[in-house]
C-alpha cells in the first residue's frame, strides 16, 4: 500500500522532488501530457460544443497502466505538475484517465523545487483550477482548427506536405515584412564630420554636431577650417542615474542569453528547464518581474554581505504585461548565496547570468558625470562656413558604480558607444589647437533582420504568444523550412574620404563592408510564398491586433470572464467559409510562379515556382505533347531574384565529375535536392556543399559516412524472427516489424538489451486500437 503518490511531468523533476520527501512518498512521472488530440484526425466534434476527442498515444498505454495501478494502492494522490496553464491540463487529464477519487486527490504547486516550497505545497493543496484548463483547451482547439483546415489549403494552392498555424504565420509573416523593407529601402547618403584636437598633451576626439549632405559641401567646411579657430563653447556636466533592470521574465532571459551567451531560444528554454528541476531557479515559464518578500530578504542580505551596505536598494517590481498569467515570480535562484553549482558549462553560464541579474534588480543605481563639450569654429576671414553646427564631445565618468560592479544589460542594436570614458580639462573660451579633421562618405543603413531574441522581444510587444510559445513557435517556422537561421557576408563599396591635417587637404578612396549580419532570420522561397497568400486571402489570422486579441480571450478565459467553448464558436463562425472559399477559388497561375523568359534553345516558357519538394525551374508548360523539365535551384538562389541565364545553367546536370571503387562518380540534381549517385546508390549533399563545386574527394567521404551511417542502423537483429528488427533512426531507436515502425516506450531503459518476446509485446500493445477516454465535462457552461 502507497501512503503518498506524487505524480509530476518530469523525471529530473521527479528525482529532485523525491530527494525532500520521506518514506511516505512515492514520486513517478507522466512524461508531459498522458493523452491529447488524436495526431492525424481533426479530433473536435463542431457539432457538441467543440468537445475535443482525446486519446492515450500509444507510447503511453503502459504508463497509464502503471500510474493508475499505483494511484488505486495510494491513500492520497497529489498532481504537482507545473503551474502555469499547461501544467494545469496536465493534471486535469491525470485526473480525468486515471479515474481518481476527488476525495483522496489534492492539486499542489511550487514555483521552486526546494524543500520548503514543496512541504509548504503538501500543507497549502488547492483543487484543479478548471478555468486555466480551459483556457489551455481553448488554445489548443483553436490552434488544431486552424492548422487542419488551412493546411490542406496550402496543400491544393501552392505544395504538399506544407502547415500554417495562428501564432507560426504571424511569426513568419514579421520575418517576410522585415525582409520586404530591407529589399525596397534605398540608402541615402551624407557625410560624417570628425575632428580631433589638442589640449595640452591629450586628444579631444569630436563629432560635428549635423551630417553634411555631400562630399561637395565637406570639402568646403575642411578649407574653411584649414585657416580657422577653435573655441570652447559650451560645457555641460549633468549627473545621471543609471537603474538596474528587473530579473528575468521569460522573453527577457530569452534575449540576453542570445545577446551575452549566444544561445538560441530554444537551447535558453531547455538548459533553464533543467536548471529548475534540478532546483537551482524558480519556474522558467513566467511573465511576472516580481519577487517574493522571503527572496528580496535572502537577495538584500547577501549584498549587504558580500557587496556593501551602500550597493543595497530595495525594489519591488510590477509586471506591466496585460496577459501576465504564467507564474507568480520572476526567474531567479533558489538560494541566491550559491555562486556556482554542479552542472554542465552551459548550465553554470546560464545561471551565473540568472544570479548576477537577480542581485542586481536589488542594487543601488550607478551614478554617472556626463559632460558634453560644444566647439566652434571661428574662420579667420569674413568667410562664413557652408554649414551650421559646432563640433561635440562627450564623456561619462562612473562616480559611484551601483548595480554595474554585478551586471550590466545587453542592447540588441549592433552600433558601440562613441562616448569617451573621460575628457581632458578645458574651460570655455579656450582656442583648441586642431590636429586634423576627417569628412567621410557614409550612407544610410537598413532595417536590421531579427534574431532570435529580436523576434521574441517583437512578439512580445505585439501581444503575440505567451512564454510558453515563444521558444516552441521560432522552433516550428525554422522546422517546417518556412525561415533559416544564416548570415549574410554583406558587400563591399568604395567610398571617399577628405582629410585635413597641418593645413593640407588629401583626397582617398577607401573600401568598406556593408549590411553584414550574423545569426539572422531569414525568410525561405516557401515562406514568403505562404506568407504572401496567406497575406491576402486569409488577412485576420495574418493580422497582429487579430492574434494579441485572441491571446487576450485565452487570458479572460483562465480569469474565468470568458466561456471557452463561445469564443471558439465565434471564430468557427467567420473562418470556416473564407477556408471553404479559398478551397474553391481558381487561380491563373501557381501561386508564387514566376515566369522568367524563354529557353532560346528549344523556344519553351521557363518559369520559377514552388514544387513538391521544393523551389524548382520548369522549361515547358506541361502540355499533352511533351512533359517539362525540371531543376532545383541550388542553395543561395531564389524564386523571387533568380535570372533566367542562372535558371538555364541548372539544367548542365547530371555530370561525372570522377571515378570510385571502378564506378562513375555523377552528381545530379533530382526533386529532393543534389545528390551523388554511385555504383547503383544514391547520396544527399548537404546543403552547405554547392552541387556545382563538389570535388571527387567530397563525393567520396559523402558515400563513405552514409556506409559507415547504415552500419549503425541496426541495434539488434533476431535469428528466430527476422521480421522484428531494433533500428536507430533519425528521431530515436525503435523496433521495426514488416514494414511497420514501433515506438519504444521511454520506461525502458535500455531499447538495445529488448528481448523478441518484449518486441513483441511492445509490438502486440501498440497495434491494438488506443481505448477513447471521453472527455468529462468540466461544469455546466
Amino acid at each position: 500500500m502507497i501512503k503518498n503518490l506524487v505524480i509530476v511531468e518530469s523525471p529530473a523533476k521527479a528525482k529532485t522532488i523525491e530527494k525532500y520527501l520521506g518514506s511516505d512518498f512515492k514520486v513517478m512521472s507522466s512524461y508531459g501530457h498522458i493523452r491529447d488530440l488524436k495526431k492525424k484526425s481533426f479530433s473536435i466534434d463542431v457539432n457538441n460544443n467543440f468537445a475535443p476527442l482525446y486519446e492515450i498515444p500509444s507510447d503511453k498505454v503502459q504508463l497509464v497502466s502503471e500510474l493508475k495501478k499505483a494511484a488505486t494502492q495510494a491513500e492520497t494522490v497529489w498532481l504537482a505538475s507545473d503551474e502555469d496553464r499547461e501544467g494545469e491540463a496536465i493534471a486535469w487529464h491525470l485526473f480525468e484517465v486515471l479515474e481518481l477519487d476527488a476525495a483522496k486527490t489534492r492539486r499542489i504547486v511550487f514555483h521552486e523545487i526546494t524543500k520548503s516550497a514543496i512541504l509548504y505545497a503538501i500543507e497549502n493543496p488547492r483543487e484543479i483550477n478548471l478555468n486555466l484548463v480551459d483556457a489551455q483547451q481553448a488554445r489548443r482547439v483553436l490552434d488544431r482548427i486552424v492548422g487542419f483546415e488551412l493546411s490542406p489549403v496550402l496543400w491544393k494552392k501552392i505544395k504538399p506536405a506544407l502547415s500554417a498555424g495562428r501564432v507560426q504565420s504571424v511569426a513568419v509573416r514579421l520575418i517576410v515584412e522585415r525582409e520586404n523593407e530591407i529589399k525596397n529601402f534605398v540608402p541615402e547618403q551624407y557625410v560624417r564630420l570628425t575632428a580631433e584636437f589638442l589640449a595640452g598633451d591629450k586628444s579631444l576626439h569630436t563629432e560635428f554636431s549635423h551630417r553634411l549632405p555631400d562630399m561637395k559641401v565637406a570639402e568646403e567646411f575642411l578649407k574653411v577650417s584649414a585657416d580657422s579657430k577653435f573655441k570652447v563653447g559650451e560645457i555641460a556636466v549633468k549627473p545621471l542615474k543609471k537603474s538596474p533592470a528587473p530579473p528575468f521574465t521569460t522573453s527577457t532571459l530569452q534575449q540576453e542569453a542570445a545577446r551575452k551567451l549566444g544561445f538560441t531560444v530554444s537551447q535558453t528554454m531547455m538548459i533553464a528547464q533543467r536548471l529548475y528541476e534540478a532546483g537551482h531557479i524558480t519556474y522558467m515559464r513566467t511573465d511576472s518581474v516580481n519577487l517574493s518578500s522571503l527572496a528580496i530578504n535572502t537577495i538584500s542580505k547577501e549584498i549587504t554581505e558580500n557587496i556593501g551596505e551602500q550597493y543595497l536598494k530595495v525594489r519591488h517590481y510590477h509586471t506591466s504585461s496585460k496577459g501576465a498569467q504564467e507564474a507568480h515570480e520572476a526567474i531567479r535562484p533558489t538560494y541566491v548565496d550559491r555562486a556556482t553549482i554542479e552542472g554542465t558549462s552551459q548550465e553554470k553560464r546560464l545561471y551565473n547570468l540568472i544570479r548576477k541579474r537577480t542581485i542586481a534588480s536589488q542594487m543601488a543605481d550607478a551614478i554617472i558625470e556626463k559632460t558634453t563639450i560644444d566647439i566652434d569654429c571661428q574662420p579667420a576671414t569674413a568667410t562664413t562656413l557652408p554649414v551650421d553646427g559646432h563640433f561635440v564631445a562627450s564623456g561619462e565618468v562612473i562616480k559611484f558604480d551601483g548595480f554595474l560592479k554585478v551586471y550590466m544589460e545587453g542592447r540588441d542594436d549592433e552600433e558601440s558607444d562613441s562616448e569617451q570614458s573621460s575628457l581632458p580639462n578645458v574651460v570655455p573660451a579656450q582656442i583648441l589647437d586642431l590636429d586634423g579633421m576627417k569628412a567621410t562618405q557614409r550612407y544610410t543603413s537598413k532595417p536590421l533582420r531579427y534574431n532570435e531574441a529580436t523576434l521574441v522581444k517583437k512578439m512580445e510587444e505585439l501581444g503575440i504568444g505567451r512564454p510558453s510559445t515563444y521558444a516552441p513557435t521560432i522552433s516550428t517556422i525554422q522546422q517546417r523550412e518556412y525561415v533559416e537561421r544564416g548570415d549574410r557576408p554583406g558587400a563591399k563599396r568604395e567610398i571617399e574620404v577628405i582629410a585635413l591635417r597641418k593645413g593640407k587637404i588629401t583626397h582617398r578612396k577607401a573600401t568598406e563592408t556593408y549590411d553584414a549580419e550574423k545569426g539572422k532570420l531569414l525568410p525561405t522561397d516557401i515562406g514568403v510564398v505562404v506568407n504572401d497568400f496567406l497575406t491576402e486571402y486569409f488577412p485576420d489570422i495574418l493580422d497582429y491586433n487579430f492574434t494579441a486579441k485572441i491571446e487576450q480571450k485565452f487570458d479572460d478565459i483562465a480569469e474565468g470572464n470568458l466561456v471557452w467553448d463561445n469564443e471558439i464558436a465565434n471564430f468557427y463562425k467567420d473562418f470556416h467559409p473564407v477556408v471553404d472559399n479559398a478551397m474553391s477559388m481558381r487561380l491563373e497561375h501557381k501561386v508564387g510562379e514566376r515566369v522568367l523568359g524563354v529557353d532560346p534553345v528549344s523556344g519553351k516558357q521557363v518559369s520559377v515556382k514552388i514544387g513538391r519538394f521544393g523551389p524548382l525551374v520548369q522549361v515547358g508548360e506541361g502540355d499533352k505533347d511533351e512533359k517539362p523539365r525540371f531543376a532545383s535551384l541550388l542553395k543561395g538562389q531564389s524564386v523571387q531574384t533568380i535570372t533566367l541565364e542562372d535558371a538555364l545553367k541548372l539544367f548542365d546536370f547530371p555530370r561525372i565529375i570522377g571515378e570510385f571503387e571502378g564506378d562513375d562518380v555523377t552528381i545530379a540534381i533530382g526533386k529532393y535536392g543534389p545528390y551523388i549517385k554511385h555504383a547503383g546508390a544514391f547520396t544527399s549533399i548537404p546543403k552547405d556543399i554547392a552541387p556545382e563545386e563538389i570535388t571527387i574527394d567530397q563525393a567520396v567521404e559523402l558515400i563513405n559516412e552514409k556506409r559507415v551511417e547504415a552500419q549503425k542502423r541496426v541495434v539488434r537483429t533476431f535469428d528466430e524472427d527476422p521480421d522484428v528488427q531494433i533500428l536507430n533512426g533519425r528521431y530515436g531507436i525503435y523496433i521495426a516489424c514488416k514494414k511497420n515502425n514501433y515506438k519504444i516506450p521511454k520506461t525502458v531503459a535500455d531499447p538495445a538489451a529488448l528481448t523478441l518476446e518484449e518486441c513483441k509485446e511492445i509490438i502486440a500493445a501498440q497495434d491494438v486500437a488506443p481505448k477513447k477516454v471521453p472527455r468529462r465535462v468540466a461544469r455546466k457552461k
